[in-house]
């Protein structure tokens, strides 16, 4: 493309990923990697997770609007580092579950993020419709509080039989899904990450095009998911260029085209556009988003006008 890809899109990183010692919200080093995100100009956002410490929320919160980034929220951490499962069919779980992430709607509004966005929790197939109900139900609820401080409320797709075996799940189940909370409320959408596309066994053609009506945010990454005996095997968003990986520049390069085909190139109101890579090991994080700007520098170079 002739045209920088900030015509389109707001550029982002996922704090949390790049810096995994933040996942469970008490990082000392927290607003000192916040800090460095948002002093890189070619973030145009960045996504953030729980900060349990007020003071140093309070001052996160401050960088954040001094630095005049778009802020997203990122709740699935307050799930995935405690087991809590917004689908959970005892009611009590489930409730736990649900005010987690109540908790985290007022803590995103207090960074400066216009919603959250969560994930589905872990199923079984001979329950999986009463699964759904109460993930209907932790979802409603969640958008109704939302929607009192004019917010939004994500719902991410995950693998479904791999790493996190999230409910939700295939592109037509999420669709299925979105079309259903979309009856009653429109401040919902469904992020979609490149790195779980693989994952559930889909393409990105496909995903786009099934999800197209209820898609607001993306996130771009790799992922080894072909062999289970491969190293790193699993929903571990690598590097790019890790072995027996399943996405690098020609994999970003297709889902570009395939967002630019479908109409979510907008100028007006750019999408989000992050990047959910996670250092491997002892890998060092400067490293590894430097490696995803390369790709999305060289996948938008190729990408055709």
């Amino acid at each position: 493309m002739k045209e920088p890809i900030k015509k389109y899109f707001k550029v982002g990183l996922i704090a949390f990923m790049a810096y995994p010692s933040m996942a469970k919200g008490e990082d000392p080093n927290t607003y000192d990697n916040i800090r460095r995100i948002a002093a890189d100009d070619y973030f145009d956002a960045i996504e953030v997770n729980w900060i349990k410490d007020a003071e140093t929320r309070k001052k996160v919160a401050k960088l954040l609007t001094d630095s005049h980034i778009t802020v997203c929220y990122g709740g699935q951490p307050r799930h995935l580092t405690t087991g809590f499962n917004a689908n959970h069919l005892d009611e009590a779980e489930r409730q736990k579950a649900e005010a987690t992430l109540i908790e985290a709607i007022d803590e995103a509004e207090q960074l400066g993020s216009k919603g959250i966005a969560f994930l589905s929790g872990k199923w079984q197939k001979e329950t999986k419709d009463q699964s759904y109900a109460q993930l209907l139900k932790t979802t409603r609820n969640l958008c109704d509080y939302a929607k009192k401080k004019n917010m939004n409320v994500e719902l991410e797709v995950f693998d479904y039989d791999i790493a996190k075996q999230s409910l939700i799940g295939p592109a037509p189940y999420a669709a299925q899904f979105a079309a259903e909370i979309r009856n009653t409320h429109n401040n919902f959408g469904l992020l979609i990450d490149l790195s779980h596309i693989p994952m559930t066994h889909e393409k990105s053609e496909f995903v786009v095009r099934t999800l197209r009506p209820y898609l607001t945010h993306f996130h771009i990454g790799n992922t080894v998911c072909e062999d289970p005996a491969a190293l790193g095997y699993g929903d571990e968003h690598q590097r790019f260029g890790f072995p027996n990986g399943s996405n690098d520049t020609p994999q970003v390069l297709d889902f570009l085209r395939v967002l630019k085909n479908e109409g979510f190139f907008n100028a007006e109101d750019p999408y989000v556009l992050s990047f959910e890579v996670k250092p491997f090991k002892d890998e060092d994080p400067e490293i590894i988003i430097a490696n995803a700007k390369r790709v999305l520098n060289r996948a938008w170079a190729l990408l055709e006008d």
